[in-house]
């Protein structure tokens, strides 16, 4: 009785119980309470007005108990903070961290179960978290459900694809909330596969915008040791629910106190250029737990790659698998054999490339897509046309780094048991650098790749890589969420539709580059492979009618709109050698920036960014638009004044367009200043890229 006693006094005391935290400029303002059952809410102002309404918190644990409800407020802090912090590799030279936060303990009255709540307001958004304190109520727990409502108070405009567990390689669609449907999706994600998604699930982050010009973006950073969450739509109230990434049991979770979930982060404002050069996920994430971070450096790379995709090449070296390497069989199309790697770095060496990949080196391909097999390889033994030693000692001798290639096949236990191993072999050859891929189930746990087990296999193959001095470039992984703010050796991740599938798919409509700076790459770094000059796959193959959904000049300012301190020359060696006025902007581009301006923005539309040279006073900009032409014009202020730059234009010819005639660019240079204006003039699906050199 004086339990029950208590808990109704408690209820009645906290229905009174609110607080409020306001961003540093007191635009953004997030108010806490505690319903009249004991519930935890939140709520998000900007301007005045609401962008979320009251919405739940809370977590329901397998064993039937719910942290929902019943709390009390033990404590609360309210603490302002703010710092300057250097990345390693970057957008900027230093970033500004700065934020008030206010911290909720809670305690569930009827079981004794601690609950704290972090949340953070900043200029841009919001961010909160749960965590878990050390206590012996709560020890070992599974996490069956996460109660976090994104309650908007509009039916917006959203920029989404569907919440598959296994891929986010997919195209982009452009509705409001309240019509959205993964069901009536093709689901095209390139290799035919139907997504395993329920019919209102959508991945994160969301990007949403207004009907009064208000954007919206919906994410989460510092993703460790938990799933990754997309969200379930109500399309009647434009309300949002966390829907974590089941195990192959169902379960969300496996935790033990003390422990924190991922930040839920919420982006609100007027000026889609803020969002696009936002650091708040960066920001979110633990500083870098690598002391010595000199061996970190930003690439350009070429590689055997694009080969295959066209079909010039092959990554199996037979067409039918042999465990006897020795007696497989050639097909004569194998392209990561020494020669032609050897003409590789040749090629990198003459145009001053770092690096360069080399993907099928390796045996196992005959057996490895979509076979479900667990040993199709070892990452240790080469095929026969490949010589590891002869291979690497040519790269030294022309200052050239080798690109490690492990693709796993979704085999993943099988890497592990290799991981050292395979890790002690680049060390042994010089290999810096290892790309490593995740095509297919996997396997043999049935595990997803966006479920708790899987980041945690990401994160420890970061870490592993990093005690052993090796930077990691993933694809087909989970998106990342700022963890390379923690581990700078992760350099890059692919984890969206790349530009790989415009040779085999129905492509990437011209659209999705805009896009991507307001979703993706919120997270880091993409290995987007750009730089594509042979824009029609007709060109291999006659009955092709595939192509890369851009023109050339496009294909160059992507490099500074899609950003990465790892970017690949990913066309064929050939197609440059036909084009070296084109190709001199790759060559100039840089890929580590000591700052970076938005200049114009609109998800779906258009973006265009300057970006200035860590430690020089060159700039490039890159501008790009959807499938119709754009005009604007562009003020230099950004340079810096009193000096004049020779500035490379790099722009779609007059007849250009993306479809009927994407090579036609024009190359021309002026003499500008800080002073100066310059007018762009984009085709449709096209772009420009621009150099800035000092006039000394």
């Amino acid at each position: 009785m004086k339990k029950v006693f208590v808990l109704l006094c408690f209820l009645v005391l906290n229905n009174m119980f609110s607080q409020t935290v306001f961003s540093p400029s007191g635009e953004i303002h997030l108010e806490f309470k505690l319903s009249e059952k004991g519930a935890p809410t939140y709520s998000v102002s900007y301007k005045e007005g609401f962008i979320i309404q009251e919405s739940k918190l809370g977590i329901v644990l397998k064993n039937g108990t719910s942290l929902t409800q019943q709390f009390q407020v033990i404590d609360t802090q309210t603490l302002p903070y703010s710092e300057k912090w250097t990345p390693v590799l970057g957008e900027k030279k230093s970033i500004l961290n700065e934020y008030n936060e206010m911290v909720v303990e809670l305690e569930q009255i009827a079981t004794e179960r601690k609950l704290n709540l972090y949340f953070r307001a900043y200029n841009e958004g919001v961010a909160f978290r749960y965590e878990f304190p050390e206590q012996s109520k709560l020890d070992h727990f599974i996490i069956k459900d996460e109660i976090t409502e994104f309650n908007l108070t509009e039916n917006y405009k959203a920029f989404w694809i569907p919440g598959d567990y296994d891929s986010n390689e997919y195209v982009y669609t452009e509705s409001l909330l309240s019509e959205i449907d993964t069901e009536k999706l093709n689901y095209d994600n390139g290799i035919g596969a139907k997504g395993r998604s329920e019919k209102y699930n959508v991945q994160s982050p969301l990007q949403l915008k207004s009907a009064k010009g208000i954007y919206v973006n919906i994410f989460e950073a510092a993703v460790m040791n938990y799933p990754v969450m997309h969200l379930k739509v109500n399309p009647s109230n434009y309300s949002l629910l966390s829907q974590l990434t089941p195990n192959t049991f169902g379960d969300k979770a496996y935790l033990q106190t003390p422990c924190k979930s991922p930040w839920r982060t919420i982006m609100i404002t007027d000026d889609a250029r803020a969002i696009a050069g936002s650091q708040l996920i960066l920001n979110l994430n633990e500083p870098s737990k690598i002391e010595d971070t000199s061996w970190i450096k930003p690439m350009k790379y070429v590689g055997i790659w694009w080969d295959m995709h066209v079909g010039t090449g092959s990554w199996n070296y037979a067409d039918k698998y042999n465990p006897d390497p020795e007696k497989l069989i050639p097909n004569g199309k194998h392209a990561a054999n020494t020669q032609n790697t050897k003409r590789y770095i040749d090629f990198a060496k003459k145009h001053g490339f770092d690096g360069v990949l080399i993907e099928g080196w390796n045996v196992g391909w005959e057996d490895w897509a979509f076979k479900w097999k667990e040993n199709v390889f070892d990452f240790m033994t080469p095929y026969p046309d490949f010589n590891l030693t002869e291979a690497t000692d040519y790269a030294k001798q022309n200052n050239v780094k080798l690109i490690m290639h492990h693709e796993t096949s979704g085999s993943v236990s099988n890497y592990e048991r290799y991981l050292d191993r395979a890790f002690d072999l680049m060390k042994k050859y010089g290999y810096e650098s290892v790309k490593t891929g995740y095509v297919g189930r996997i396997i043999p746990r049935g595990e997803f790749h966006d479920g708790q087990w899987m980041v945690n296999h990401y994160h420890h193959v970061v870490q592993r890589a990093a005690e052993n001095k090796i930077m990691v470039n993933s694809h087909e992984s989970s998106r990342p969420t700022g963890v390379h703010r923690t581990y700078p050796n992760y350099i890059a991740a692919e984890a969206a539709r790349g530009n790989e599938f415009n040779a085999w798919s129905n492509g990437n409509p011209p659209s999705h580059e805009t896009i991507l700076p307001f979703t993706r790459l919120l997270g880091g770094p993409m290995d987007y492979t750009p730089g594509i000059f042979e824009i029609k796959m007709s060109h291999y193959d006659s009955k092709s009618k595939n192509q890369v959904h851009t023109t050339l000049a496009k294909q160059l300012a992507l490099y500074v709109t899609m950003y990465s301190p790892l970017q690949m020359a990913a066309d064929l060696i050939e197609n440059y050698e036909k084009y070296p006025d084109a190709f001199q902007f790759i060559k100039d581009v840089s890929v580590d920036w000591d700052d970076t301006q938005v200049l114009e923005a609109e998800p779906g539309d258009y973006i265009t960014i300057a970006r200035k040279t860590k430690g020089k006073r060159t700039w490039f900009l890159g501008a790009i638009t959807d499938e119709n032409a754009r005009k604007s014009t562009i003020s230099l202020d950004f340079l810096q004044p009193f000096t004049k730059y020779k500035a490379v234009i790099y722009e779609d010819a007059k007849e250009a367009h993306w479809e009927n005639n994407p090579k036609a660019y024009t190359i021309k240079t002026i003499e500008v200043t800080s002073k100066s204006k310059i007018n762009l003039n984009l085709a449709p699906g096209g772009g420009t890229a621009i150099s800035f050199f000092p006039v000394d």
